[in-house]
This record gives structure tokens, sequence and C-alpha cells, in this order.
């Protein structure tokens, strides 16, 4: 079955950075996009990040925007969230998510705290 597990969070002071993975199994990873997304307490689901199957091209929502990049290993089944510069409005559970045969799948996610 398709497994999503996030790893990589933390706590990390403001202006610092952090690294998060997401290893899929279950399915022919090279075949379909990834994303991240975060979730905040007593906020919605936000869309942080996609990556197209083959990792030709990527988009981002606003506020993540020139500080952060995601990028995927097909050869190694993950996909990574790198983030830099973060902020406090940064804080939330990542999660890893993928669309197959329009079912979604989610990971469990990992928390990342910045602290100010």
């Amino acid at each position: 079955q398709v497994q999503l597990v996030e790893s990589g969070g933390g706590l990390v002071q403001a202006g610092g950075s952090l690294r998060l993975s997401c290893a899929a199994s279950g399915f022919t990873f090279s075949s379909f996009a990834m994303n991240w997304y975060r979730q905040a307490p007593r906020k919605g689901r936000e869309l942080v990040a996609t990556i197209t199957s083959e990792g030709l091209r990527t988009t981002y929502a606003n506020s993540v925007k020139g500080r952060f990049t995601i990028s995927r290993d097909n050869t190694k089944n993950t996909v990574y969230l790198q983030m830099n510069s973060l902020q406090s409005g940064d804080t939330a559970v990542y999660l890893c998510n993928t669309i197959i045969v329009l079912t979604s799948y989610w990971g469990r996610g990992t928390q990342v705290t910045v602290s100010s």
C-alpha cells in the first residue's frame, strides 16, 4: 500500500534552516507529482510546494517563495523540502502528499517549530 513517511522536523531559531524528507513506497514514485503541505494550529491546510514527476517543474506558495526549495530523488523514492530563513509563521506540521487515480495520500507529518 502507499506509504509516505516524513522526517527532519524539529525546533529551530528564526533565520535558521531545516531539510525535510518524505520517503515514499507502495507506488511508482517517479510517475507522480509530489506535494508538501503544512498545517498550523487553528489554521487550514496550506499547499507549500509541488514538484512534477520528473522534477522539472516546481511551484511554491507566495509565503515561502525564495526561501523554500522542493526537490526529489527518484532513485531513492524521496522528496525533500529545504527550508531557509525560517520565520515564526512557518511553525506547523508539514505533510507529504501525492494523488494517485483521484485518491489523495498523506503522511503523518513532521513538526517544525520556529522560535523567535
